[in-house]
């Protein structure tokens, strides 16, 4: 069942009623998109929920994949679009309460041992969210630029244009909080 493509094991999934082909796509797929998430919600709770919720719209939702793009894109794009609704319906309760969204640091960043990873966490967090996502897709999710395209639907070449601007400026994030490189 392991050597099987993300197509397939869906394809078994629905049309077998497989579980296991579904709970393999989870364990490929749950940790990255959870992490893809936080970076929309900044919230391992939330990201963890909502990780849950797309992979429920992938299993019994009126969202099927349709093979335009690979499995892995399409998914991200329903966590994507479960993210988007989160947030609208947070900022909507946040308006009609009247309280604002409060700063908390996340016990997430104490779970980064590594300093490496700890600076460019914290500096992808001071990135632009346009920046943020095509850099973890592109480089921490291994995607290519059309999938990302897909994903964030846009053109190809605003992929291309946000990417390096999105480097240029985790660069001078990194370099703000002291990030040394190493040569080589």
């Amino acid at each position: 069942m392991l050597l099987c493509s993300d197509e397939e094991l869906y394809r078994e999934y629905l049309e077998r009623g497989k579980q296991e082909a579904l709970r393999c796509l989870f364990d490929r797929y749950s940790e990255g998109l959870m992490l893809f998430l936080f970076g929309y919600v900044h919230s391992m709770e939330d990201a963890e929920e909502l990780m849950i919720d797309s992979f429920a719209e992938v299993a019994v939702g009126p969202t099927v994949f349709s093979g335009r793009s690979s499995f892995k894109t399409w998914l991200f794009s329903v966590g994507k679009h479960q993210a988007l609704m989160f947030l609208r319906k947070r900022k909507r309760e946040q308006l009609g309460t009247g309280s604002e969204a409060t700063e908390t640091r996340s016990p997430e960043l104490d779970l980064l041992s590594d300093e490496r990873k700890r600076h460019l966490y914290l500096a992808l967090e001071r990135v632009a969210d346009d920046y943020r996502m095509v850099l973890w897709l592109r480089y921490i999710e291994d995607m290519s630029i059309e999938e990302i395209a897909g994903i964030m639907k846009k053109r190809v070449k605003q992929i291309y244009n946000l990417t390096d601007r999105g480097k240029q400026a985790l660069k001078k994030e990194l370099e703000k909080i002291g990030f040394e490189y190493e040569q080589i």
